[in-house]
């Protein structure tokens, strides 16, 4: 949609892409929503803040994808009454961003139909939630097992229930996954996160602005290119601050790395899901001879740390960047041999086709972000939609595709692959000879910015505040699993109980990305 048609008083951020903040009564708050959604534009977080210590108030925030960027709006609260209009009318995925509200922040959706925590699993000491600025800081001593999670039931002849997790079988994250079936057939999956919070947005609070980068990269270890950008581009942003070209250009270069990276290791684990293991045994050789490079030029596999305030920690000398280069054509010549084997390996395809499948409708009303979302036809890539430096001087392709099923994620990664190596290619033989790493000045007032980066799994969004004594007083990061982890209970319903791990890694999205 049009940014005049919001009707709203915003002021642009000093971003690299287009973000502006404004605020809003309540009226306006749940106008805008409407208006949002009418248009085809989406809700891409929710968050709320206590800046009584600042004399500020209570206020929740929403923040807007629109034709022309991304609108960040806020809405203050009464603390005597600390509840806002209910956005899951107008957008289902706002139910467990506004549910995750209320453990963090003790604001509370008003009439919405689930009012159960997210976070907060019984464990935590009662009283004022984490991020109230009167909440008691120091650990609880309770030692109590878990309360029950209410979980909804489905009752009827011949159906029973499956419980997967929270431990599983192997070391990924924990979750737990309810599933409702008869026979072989899910008829339902109801999932339960938050095993993995770690209180990551209370400690940004106790962190220098220059200092919380770190943490922003811990947030999810496969995406740490992403979150670190999306912080640095905020604090940025909130000091005015321009970084060097040079330093944009090797940041492009990192996050294109790290989405190959998670690229190659997805392939090979949906082969290893199908039962596929030479599929696996070479995506895992491709992936690691991958990240083994990242180490040698950027310090570590992950590349964690190599972005930091103002521009980057290291930068890679030519010798290393010709490295570089040649690792993108011999690993292309390999992926597309894969592709191939993939593609007519009959077995594979049986299981991949139709399996897990999304429809571009239902991914359009349940909000379906990043990579899973391009493979149901929703067409949003920041990096071709608002081009920033240095992707405006590369023509980014967008991969894409309709069909919405295992298969058709599988194709996005294999495309965007590619695409990500030709990227590369075009970073490293064009690179700026300028500076790479500008100094920051903090602002002598309260300030805020926000930073806005396609991930690998979709778009990472941190939005800061930080006041005039220089301290963060709110920090707030999102991972687009948040809109895409609801969507993988409705992709599991009609398919059979053995397929759920392909479905499910079809989609990787993170857990400790979500439970912040």
């Amino acid at each position: 949609m049009a940014l005049s048609d919001l009707r709203l008083d915003l002021q642009r951020l000093p971003a690299p892409l287009p973000i502006w903040h404004g605020r809003v009564d309540r009226d306006t708050w749940s106008a805008t929503a409407r208006a949002v959604a009418e248009q085809g534009g989406r809700l891409v977080s929710m968050w709320g803040a206590d800046r009584h210590a600042t004399a500020g108030g209570v206020a929740a925030f929403a923040a807007y994808a629109v034709l022309e960027g991304l609108v960040w709006i806020e809405l203050g609260i009464e603390q005597e009454a600390p509840g806002f209009p209910d956005l899951a009318p107008v957008f289902p995925c706002a139910v467990r961003m506004q549910r995750a509200m209320a453990d963090l922040s003790g604001l509370r959706a008003e009439a919405s139909h689930d009012q159960r925590p997210w976070l907060d699993h019984g464990l935590w000491a009662p009283g004022r939630a984490p991020l109230q600025h009167d909440a008691d800081p120091t650990p609880s001593n309770v030692r109590t097992l878990p309360a029950d999670y209410p979980f909804v039931r489905v009752e009827g002849d011949g159906v029973h229930e499956i419980a997967v997790g929270p431990v599983h079988a192997g070391i990924i994250e924990p979750g737990h996954f309810r599933l409702s079936v008869v026979g072989e057939k899910v008829l339902r999956l109801e999932e339960h996160l938050g095993y993995a919070h770690k209180g990551i947005e209370r400690r940004f609070t106790e962190l220098a602005p220059l200092d919380a980068y770190r943490l922003a990269g811990r947030v999810s270890g496969d995406s740490t290119v992403a979150y670190t950008w999306a912080y640095c581009m905020a604090l940025e942003s909130a000091w005015g601050c321009s970084v060097p070209a040079r330093a944009a250009w090797l940041r492009a270069l990192m996050l294109e790395r790290e989405r190959v990276a998670n690229h190659l290791g997805d392939l090979g684990a949906l082969g290893n899901d199908a039962a596929l293991s030479f599929g696996s045994a070479q995506f895992s050789r491709l992936r690691e001879d991958w990240q083994r490079l990242s180490k040698d030029a950027f310090g570590h596999r992950f590349m964690m740390d190599a972005i930091v305030p103002g521009g980057i920690a290291m930068d890679p000398p030519s010798p290393m960047l010709d490295r570089l280069r040649r690792q993108c054509d011999d690993i292309e010549g390999e992926v597309r041999a894969m592709k191939i084997v993939y593609e007519e390996h009959a077995g594979l395809q049986d299981r991949f086709v139709t399996t897990g499948r999304v429809t571009p409708q239902l991914a359009a009303q349940l909000g379906l972000a990043g990579l899973a979302g391009r493979a149901s036809g929703q067409a949003f890539d920041l990096r071709c939609d608002h081009e920033w430096t240095p992707y405006e001087r590369f023509d980014v392709s967008m991969a894409t595709h309709r069909n919405g099923d295992v298969a058709a994620r599988v194709t996005v990664r294999f495309e965007e692959t590619f695409e990500s190596l030709r990227l590369i290619r075009l970073i490293c033989d064009g690179l700026p000879g300028d500076g790479t790493r500008a100094e920051l000045q903090p602002s002598a007032t309260s300030s805020m910015g926000a930073g806005w980066v396609e991930g690998w799994r979709g778009e990472v969004l941190v939005a800061l505040e930080v006041g005039a004594d220089g301290r963060i007083g709110r920090c707030h990061c999102h991972d687009p699993s948040w809109q895409n982890w609801p969507v993988l209970a409705h992709a599991v319903m009609g398919n059979i109980v053995p397929d759920f791990p392909l479905i499910n890694k079809s989609f990787n999205l993170s857990y400790s990305g979500h439970d912040l």
